[in-house]
C-alpha cells in the first residue's frame, strides 16, 4: 500500500511531466524519478511511467489531430520506423555493459543539446517542406533512428525527435511536436502491452496518474497548439538543460 502523501507526490509530478512532455517531450526526466520515490520495484517504477504516459499521449495526439497540427502520413511512417529501430537497440542493449550505457549518453546527450541551442532558427524560419517519396524515406529514417535512440539509450526522446523534425523535414515546431506525439505514443503502447502482460503495472498509482497525466497533456497540448514554435523553443531548452544535468547527476553516482 502507497500512503496518500506518497500517491499526492507521484500525481503532482506526473502532472508536470505531462504538461513538458506534451510541448517539448522529455518528461520522463520528472515522472520517472518521481515513481522511484516511492520505494517500488524500478521494473514496476518503468510499468506504470508507460501506462500514465500512454494514457496522456493519447489526448495530446487527440487534441493535435484535432486542430490539425501534425501530418498524419509522415507520423504514421516515422512511428514504424521508431518501432523497428526500438526493436533492433533492444537487441544490441542486452549484451552492453551499464557503464557503457551511461558513457555513451554522457557523449551523445551533449553533441544533440549543443545542436538544438545553436540552432536558434529551428522551426521559426521559412523553409520548403519536404514532400513525396523523399519525405516518406526521411521520416522513416527519422523514425528509424529516434527509434534506436529511445531502445538504446532513452532520455529526451521526443525532444530529438521534434528537432530532427523540424531540422531536416522543415516542419515548424508545432507540427513537428504533433507528428512525435504519434511517434511517442505507437512505441508506448507496443511496451505498455508487455509490461502489463508481466504484471508490472500498480494500477493503484498509476491510474490516478494518468488521470494527472492526461489534464498535464491536454494544457500542454493546447497551449503549444495556440502558442508554437515561439513558445516551444524555450520549452525545448529547458528540457535539454534539465536532462544534461540529470545524465551528468547519475554518471557521476
Amino acid at each position: 500500500m502507497y500512503s496518500f502523501g506518497q500517491m499526492a507526490f507521484v500525481c503532482i509530478m506526473v502532472f508536470i511531466a505531462g504538461l513538458i512532455d506534451s510541448i517539448a517531450g522529455g518528461g520522463g526526466i520528472i515522472s520517472i524519478p518521481a515513481y522511484t520515490l516511492t520505494g517500488m520495484p524500478m521494473h514496476c517504477v518503468m510499468g506504470c511511467n508507460k501506462f500514465s504516459s500512454t494514457c496522456g499521449t493519447s489526448f495530446s495526439v487527440a487534441r493535435f489531430m484535432a486542430n490539425k497540427a501534425l501530418d498524419i502520413k509522415i507520423a504514421l511512417v516515422s512511428a514504424v520506423g521508431a518501432i523497428i529501430g526500438s526493436g533492433i537497440a533492444a537487441h544490441i542493449v542486452i549484451n552492453l555493459s551499464d557503464q557503457f550505457l551511461r558513457t555513451m549518453m554522457v557523449i551523445v546527450l551533449p553533441v544533440i543539446s549543443i545542436l538544438i541551442i545553436l540552432k536558434k532558427d529551428i522551426g521559426q524560419v521559412e523553409g520548403q517542406l519536404m514532400r513525396g517519396i523523399k519525405a516518406v524515406f526521411v521520416s522513416l529514417l527519422i523514425g528509424l533512428s529516434v527509434g534506436f535512440y529511445d531502445g538504446f539509450i532513452g532520455p529526451g526522446t521526443g525532444t530529438i525527435a521534434i528537432f530532427f523534425f523540424s531540422a531536416f523535414m522543415k516542419y515548424d515546431l508545432k507540427t513537428a511536436s504533433g507528428n512525435t506525439k504519434i511517434l511517442n505514443l505507437s512505441s508506448n503502447i507496443s511496451a505498455l502491452v508487455s509490461f502489463m502482460i508481466s504484471g508490472m503495472v500498480i494500477y493503484q498509482i498509476a491510474i490516478p496518474a494518468a488521470i494527472c497525466n492526461i489534464a498535464g497533456n491536454y494544457i500542454g497540448s493546447g497551449l503549444a497548439v495556440k502558442k508554437g514554435s515561439k513558445f516551444i523553443r524555450p520549452v525545448m531548452i529547458t528540457v535539454v538543460v534539465m536532462l544534461l544535468g540529470k545524465t551528468f547527476i547519475d554518471f557521476l553516482l
